[in-house]
């Protein structure tokens, strides 16, 4: 099944390939934009909180898009009315820099392959073939090289592979990299650190890991999961129903998939839980202190806009089951639209036991299994593959999850280093290749509005209360009055979780009715305070923050990350210090994956996992999960069998 963005049903709905180009139209034909600018984004202009609380499923509403379009090295913000076809608004952005586009990646690597001087490098390290090597443009991440500060950079990376079909990341070509001004699309600065080894300047090994290339086992089964009635949810253009969830799927191509307007039915009436869910901003910091890799710390959904670089999903390979797969829109560099099929898949999975108890004096058991409604998309960002899946539960709970698969980042290291001399800063992986220690760290913007009220925070976790027999404990709350009291880091020996509650409205035991935030594995920089990732990635400062409500603050890094070496975003916000106490709330929540790399990862990671979860507390009277029906008889078993006959 899939689902094309042709039409719009619901405010929230994405803009479909028509408005798109529309949106483009008008501001050709009502600005000083020329046919050389370049569209960096085009995306739904999102309605107040107020349009959507109003909106009953009928009449008409206004759809405006949000444009972002860069001239003559300028950045300017636009708003325009599809209504009404004018533009409302254009505003020049001084001293910014827009993501970088896939266009400007294409054409930076070539420019690279063909510079005399990159290739004169190369060629020092053993480089014969130029049209072999492969060459990733990072963002210059705030190391650009002295003179060069105003220009529109990125920092190429190479390998070099022995034919077309090899492990294009299995050779790097170490200590040389490539400075492109990607206005003037020319190498402006070439950086040369030197030859690691100039007797074996190359790593050797293929490091293949195709299907084609390796030993296929043949003691592995074929694993299907069937539904032959069906999925259980119900999809209407951009609206899903799932059990007792609905909500709107949404993308951009920025952030990728986005939720909006989750809703959880409680017998009674559809209750608000969240307006806008999505991660909104990424840092991977490395910290290898070589030189040619403690400079790396890549914000990729802020400086490259992963949406863009989402898969098509195969049926088959990256979903089991009976799916249901989004396609989605965006503009290209020309405000032309691209349609990306399957980019989202949605299907049910089983998870193992929701809930079950055994009655033992009457030889009776009621088991409920965990199915869960799966949201995913999956971005490959050049060597790393991010999947981002979210998933809803019958129990009322959500949880955000990202699996990082990929090749990790390398580098190269001299033909009889010792795998015992790296000092915990990388590991050797292969012959003659090193993968430096790195985080990622992703952070996730919630919005919620629990029952469309006023809202506010509590910080709760366990401690000792007095008693005679000394073992008293109690879960203690304490409200998070401003936005500096809300900025928080886990503490799982102590069970640390945030929850955040209606100061309006209450469950039928008089219990405020909320919902918290539950972490799980998680991990803090250890990069100084001073250090180029703690200003540039302010968010990662904490792992938990609160912020008073403000449309214009979507992204935890702030709108433009790329080559910005300020404190922008969560961190600087915040200083305002606005109160939380029956205000609308945004919690955002710093996740970070802290990877000390080893030779399992290589010569692709198998996935490493990172979570958090989402649950009802006090939002509802008792499980919501006890009408759901048993499996079928199939799943019965005969208990006097012994397995013997």
């Amino acid at each position: 099944m899939g689902q094309s963005p042709t039409s719009v049903s619901h405010p929230l709905d994405p803009l479909t390939p028509e408005e798109i180009e529309v949106a483009a139209e008008i501001l050709k034909a009502e600005t000083d934009v020329t046919s050389d600018a370049t569209y960096h984004s085009i995306v739904l202009e999102e309605p107040p909180k107020a349009v959507v609380r109003n909106f009953d499923g009928d009449g008409q509403f206004d759809r405006e898009a949000f444009l972002v379009v860069r001239e003559e090295k300028a950045t300017y913000e636009a708003t325009v009315s599809l209504t009404d076809e004018t533009c409302l608004n254009i505003e020049h952005v001084e001293d910014v820099e827009p993501a970088i586009t896939p266009n400007e990646v294409d054409a930076a690597e070539e420019v690279v392959k063909s510079d005399p001087d990159w290739q004169a490098a190369a060629a020092k390290r053993g480089v014969e073939d130029f049209e072999l090597a492969i060459v990733d443009p990072w963002p210059a991440s705030g190391f650009e090289p002295d003179g060069f500060e105003d220009r529109r950079l990125v920092r190429g990376l190479s390998w070099i592979r022995t034919e077309e079909e090899d492990n294009g990341y299995a050779r790097p070509i170490e200590g040389l990299f490539a400075y492109v001004d990607l206005d003037e699309m020319e190498v402006v600065h070439i950086e040369d650190n030197g030859v690691v080894d100039e007797d074996s300047p190359l790593p050797s090994e293929d490091a293949d890991y195709r299907a084609d290339r390796v030993d296929t086992r043949d003691d592995f089964e074929h694993l299907d999961v069937v539904q032959p009635d069906g999925p259980s949810f119900e999809v209407d253009d951009w609206t899903v129903d799932w059990l007792d969830w609905e909500f709107q799927v949404g993308w951009t191509p920025r952030e990728g998939l986005v939720f909006h307007d989750v809703t959880f039915d409680d017998g009674d009436e559809k209750r608000k839980v969240l307006h806008r869910a999505s991660a909104s901003e990424m840092a991977v910091p490395y910290g290898d202190p070589d030189v040619n890799h403690s400079w790396k710390d890549a914000f990729d959904i802020g400086e490259f806009h992963v949406g863009r670089m989402a898969n098509v999903l195969t049926e088959g390979c990256d979903c089991l089951g009976e799916m249901q797969y989004f396609d989605v829109a965006m503009n290209d560099v020309n405000g032309e639209s691209k349609i990306l099929p399957n980019a989202v898949c949605m299907h049910e999975e089983d998870d193992g036991v929701l809930w079950k108890h055994t009655e033992w004096r009457k030889d009776h058991t009621e088991v409920r299994r965990r199915r869960r409604l799966v949201v995913s998309f999956i971005a490959t960002v050049y060597n790393y593959d991010y999947g981002f899946y979210w998933y809803f539960y019958p129990d009322g709970s959500i949880e955000g999850e990202v699996r990082l698969t990929g090749i990790d980042s390398n580098g190269m290291v001299p033909a009889d280093t010792d795998a015992s001399e790296t000092n915990g800063e990388y590991a050797i992986v292969g012959d003659q290749v090193k993968t430096p220690i790195h985080q990622h760290h992703f952070n996730f913007r919630l919005d919620f509005d629990i029952d469309d009220t006023p809202n506010q925070v509590m910080e709760v976790h366990n401690e000792p209360v007095g008693s005679e027999r000394k073992n008293g404990f109690r879960a203690k709350e304490t409200v998070m009055e401003t936005e500096q009291e809300a900025r928080d880091d886990i503490d799982p020996l102590a069970g640390k979780f945030w929850r955040v509650e209606s100061t309006e409205t209450t469950n039928s035991y008089g219990r405020p009715c909320g919902y918290k935030l539950v972490p799980h594995s998680n991990v803090n920089s250890p990069a100084k305070p001073t250090s180029s990732v703690k200003s540039r990635a302010g968010f990662i400062q904490n792992n938990f923050w609160a912020t008073q409500y403000d449309p214009d603050e979507q992204y935890a890094a702030g709108d433009y990350p790329n080559q910005n070496d300020t404190t922008t975003g969560l961190a600087e916000w915040t200083e305002q210090d606005r109160d939380l106490v029956g205000e609308d709330v945004v919690l955002w929540y710093t996740l970070g994956v802290n990877h000390v790399t080893r030779p399992e990862d290589w010569p692709v990671l198998p996935v490493e996992i990172a979570s958090f979860h989402l649950k009802p507390e006090g939002f509802l009277d008792s499980n919501p999960s006890i009408t759901l029906p048993p499996e079928p008889d199939a799943c019965e078993h005969d208990l006097t069998s012994t397995g013997d006959d």
